[in-house]
């Protein structure tokens, strides 16, 4: 069966793609800090009938990216590695004049640094994987100026390029970043807790996700939005 580690997967995109992957018979390495909520989304993602680890941590350590990968290898292998987790950088969202640097560094160091240090680790086993994938989940901020997603926006837009270059020097894998599009998660209440405008739940999101599995374009960069306009 094929592997999939997952990052931030306690809630979320993370979460609802989880148990998308394992209703289609995926094993699972889940990743989040937070090890009781960790342990609420493996529970429901196991009531598939699917393997599922479950590794509370955090992934700017070294120690517990290469936790992940070594379950993965345990389970065979890694046959797609996405990079969900996620940091702001500040909550709630400020402008750049009042954006702390350590905050900064923060969003820098989760969002861009972690994912290319896990894809580094994982590499060896997406090489060998029949179909070596890796999904980035990106945010229209790293595309758009928007008044203060200034730092999180930077941070994404960074991680695209990485990616854009790892699809140049690993043409044997599919390496997407994927904006996934406004979505009602605890991470936008916390970037902008005042707006209450109604967005749509992350599992909406999940069928653009699965297309690019099942159809397996060039890598690139993508939109779930379109994703799912071209499904319909």
């Amino acid at each position: 069966m094929p592997v999939a580690i997952i990052t931030g997967a306690s809630k979320g995109l993370g979460r609802a793609l989880a148990e998308a992957l394992a209703g289609r018979g995926w094993d699972l390495v889940l990743d989040a800090r937070g090890a009781e909520a960790l342990a609420d989304a493996a529970g429901a993602v196991r009531a598939h009938g699917r393997r599922v680890t479950a590794l509370p941590g955090d992934v700017t350590n070294a120690a517990h990216r290469a936790e992940l990968v070594a379950a993965a290898w345990r389970l065979g292998g890694v046959d797609l590695l996405v990079h969900n987790a996620s940091a702001l950088g500040a909550e709630p969202l400020v402008r750049l004049a009042e954006l702390p640097l350590e905050g900064l560094r923060r969003a820098l160091e989760v969002n861009l640094v972690a994912g290319l240090g896990l894809v580094r680790e994982a590499l060896p086993l997406l090489r060998a994987a029949r179909a070596g994938t890796v999904v980035a989940v990106s945010s229209d901020a790293a595309a758009e100026a928007y008044e203060t997603w200034g730092g999180y926006g930077a941070s994404k837009a960074a991680l695209d390029q990485l990616m854009a270059v790892l699809a140049v020097e690993e043409p044997g894998l599919r390496v997407w970043a994927v904006d996934p599009g406004d979505m009602a998660t605890d991470l936008y209440a916390a970037a902008v807790p005042e707006d209450r405008e109604p967005r749509p739940e992350p599992a909406a999101v999940v069928p653009a996700f699965l297309r690019l599995l099942d159809e397996r374009p060039a890598s690139g960069r993508y939109g779930a939005a379109a994703l799912l306009d071209g499904a319909r």
